[in-house]
């Protein structure tokens, strides 16, 4: 019996696989003694072993899959500080201070996430770019005005522009955006194959096509259970699954989203003037980013998930509605899908993650990356985990806790 529910995460054929990775996996040693386990081999998990790594823990990591073949080739790798949730709508929720320290701490993940690939030298076609946020049925120009102040208050590095402001800075028509500063683009694949070659390098060992079906765990240490009746035994464990939620980790409310995405094919030329990263204040919004080959990323028309062949079925209409929006705002690009792919993910509530130790398991960990913001909130758990395994007290540890 598994202890997460297996999903088909992904479909068709994301452009980042245009390459296929190649990771050096190992073979699960019975003699081996490791300090820390971690589930899962995509985004969150690389961060994660990194981070643990870093500071001296001997680091084990298993995936019932190939290395890295879950959510994360899905991912479009829009690297933004900024939450799903408008600042304006999050602080009615969590109050002025709470809503003020998510967004700084979102901010603050994309800036170390970018030393820790400029340290690493991880070649992932990383660009800084600045994000306009349009208006649309979530925010109105005038409420979009208020978002702008607000995140002027707490420090953010944004600014608003009017028609002809947007306009002259991106070529694009509409009434008016929040422009902000300290976001950036990758590619996610070469991105994480970069962090296991590193993590591989320095002794750390990983395993493909194990899968854990049990856990259970003493005062001092964590037994896991392997599908062929192995048992590891370690300090501690981070499930970093993703959208396959360890059960007695999920909080309430939480809910599996499907998406969809398209990439044309490259044309340079049509790239908007800023280069910038576009989304929408809608529901379902659309979002937009260039790749390094000038191509464009297109995506949306998110609905709650039901089935893998739901939503599979309905990947050719929701990739041509995608197409025709992002062509009403850029009538100058050729949106034929030269790649098309639909994947999972989680939504919560409040837009935040769900990260730390899982109740009844002290010695375990979760990292439920929800929301549009996932290798930064990836980025985030690396710290969060790492710090409370040593025994440092991070200061949003509850607020992002499970």
């Amino acid at each position: 019996m598994a202890l997460t529910r297996k999903r088909k995460l992904k479909s068709g054929t994301p452009v980042w696989l245009l390459s296929p990775p190649r990771i050096i996996s190992h073979g699960l040693s019975s003699a081996a003694s490791h300090d820390i386990a971690i589930i899962g081999t995509g985004i969150s998990g690389a961060l994660m072993a990194d981070a643990l790594q870093r500071v001296g823990f001997s680091v084990l990591v298993l995936d019932r899959r190939n290395i890295m073949s879950g959510s994360t080739p899905a991912s479009t790798a829009l690297l933004q500080s900024e939450l799903d949730v408008p600042l304006t709508q999050l602080e009615k929720q969590l109050g002025k201070s709470d809503a003020a320290r998510a967004w700084i701490r979102s901010a603050e993940a994309v800036r170390s996430l970018e030393a820790r690939v400029s340290d690493l030298g991880i070649d992932c076609d990383w660009k800084p770019r600045e994000t306009i946020y349009l208006p649309g049925n979530v925010l109105n120009n005038d409420e979009l005005k208020l978002e702008w102040a607000a995140r002027a208050a707490i420090g953010m590095r944004a600014r608003y522009v009017n028609r002809k402001g947007l306009a002259d800075f991106s070529g694009l028509s509409k009434a008016g955006a929040i422009i902000t500063r300290g976001n950036a683009e990758a590619d996610p694949v070469k991105l994480v194959q970069g962090l296991w070659k590193h993590f591989t390098n320095e002794g750390g060992t990983l395993v493909n096509h194990t899968e854990v079906v049990d856990v259970d765990q003493t005062r001092l240490r964590v037994r896991l259970t392997t599908a062929d009746g192995k048992h590891i035994m370690v300090k501690h464990a981070v499930f970093c699954t993703g959208y396959e939620v360890l059960e007695r980790a999920r909080p309430k409310g939480y809910r599996i989203i499907s998406t969809w995405v398209l990439a044309t094919k490259p044309q340079p030329r049509k790239i908007w003037k800023s280069g910038s990263l576009i989304w929408e204040a809608a529901d379902p919004y659309l979002y937009l980013r260039s790749t390094a080959d000038g191509r464009i990323i297109a995506g949306g028309e998110d609905e709650s998930f039901s089935n893998e062949e739901k939503r599979d079925a309905l990947t050719p209409a929701k990739v041509a509605r995608i197409a025709a929006k992002a062509q009403k705002l850029l009538p100058e690009v050729d949106f034929t899908p030269e790649f098309a792919w639909s994947g999972c993910f989680g939504e919560s509530p409040k837009g935040l993650p769900a990260i730390g130790p899982i109740p009844g398991l002290s010695r375990c960990y979760a990292v439920l990356g929800f929301g549009g913001n996932g290798i930064t909130f990836s980025m985030l758990a690396a710290e969060l985990v790492s710090r409370h395994i040593q025994g440092l007290k991070d200061p949003d540890a509850e607020l992002f806790g499970l």
